[in-house]
């Protein structure tokens, strides 16, 4: 009997380690591809697209927030890990009371750690873990050592219709710390609304549109500068900034590549 602590405080017991694992939440599918667990993945969300092969040839159990509860059932799980804020909590409540559910609940590069850690202690590939995390410090210790001590205001939106933008308490917004950003939006909570006026008046120095949830692309971004002609807009990669999986390991160097690009005069 072995047990693992979730990130919402709540101890789950296990008879053995889990070999039918069900995976509610994009990034930490990724996690559990780069942990080796092939055979013993059987379900992800539509929305888990990497690894590709996965995306392709496991079953998918409905959205991250339209779960198909009949099909997670039909796949009878020994483990299903999800997250407090991609997840809707009714849904997950449901699931708790048939299977063990492991939520994951993320802030900032320190919870992320800490959840691959507890993950990789829960399916005993604590090495690998242990791997993921190391290479993940190394990368974000030689970002800090490229940062400038000015920071660029920025806005980072996630939405349109209506516009939405990462307040403060996201995972987003610790990685915007990280690049040396500061975010227009901290003294809002979570993900507060906005619009073209407010940005205008709010004066970011860039405004950065997010590849995800929503698809921004350069045609929202020439429809911004209409309003906004004072600041650099750019399309990023949203799963660099909240994707908090083993995607981590890569994200210092996309953010040393966008910072060249907001220097750059063009």
């Amino acid at each position: 009997m072995t047990s693992s602590t979730d990130q919402l405080g709540r101890t789950l017991q296990f008879e053995s380690v889990p070999i039918r694992i069900v995976s509610l939440v994009p990034s930490q599918t990724e996690l559990l591809f780069d942990l080796g667990l092939q055979e013993r993945v059987v379900g992800i969300t539509k929305f888990c697209i990497h690894p590709e092969q996965w995306y392709r040839s496991k079953q998918r159990i409905g959205g991250t927030k339209q779960l198909d509860i009949q099909k997670i059932r039909e796949l009878n799980p020994d483990l299903i890990i999800g997250n407090k804020e991609e997840n809707e909590m009714e849904q997950i409540q449901l699931l708790m009371k048939d299977y063990p559910v492991w939520m994951s609940d993320i802030a900032d590069l320190n919870d992320a750690i800490n959840m691959i850690k507890s993950i990789g202690d829960l399916v005993q590939k604590n090495e690998m873990a242990e791997n993921i995390i190391s290479q993940i410090s190394r990368n974000f210790e030689l970002l800090l050592g490229k940062i400038t001590k000015n920071q660029t205001r920025v806005a980072y939106l996630i939405w349109k219709k209506p516009w939405m933008a990462a307040g403060n308490k996201t995972f987003i917004h610790s990685m915007l710390k990280f690049c040396g950003f500061e975010n227009v939006f901290q003294n809002k909570a979570r993900y507060p609304e906005t619009n073209p006026e407010e940005l205008n008046e709010m004066k970011p120095e860039v405004v950065l549109l997010s590849s995800e949830p929503y698809p921004f692309n350069e045609n929202d971004a020439n429809e911004l500068l209409d309003s906004i002609q004072e600041s650099k807009i750019l399309v990023v990669d949203g799963e660099a900034f909240s994707w908090y999986g083993s995607r981590l390991i890569h994200s210092p160097e996309y953010f040393r590549k966008l910072l060249l690009r907001i220097d750059s005069p063009s």
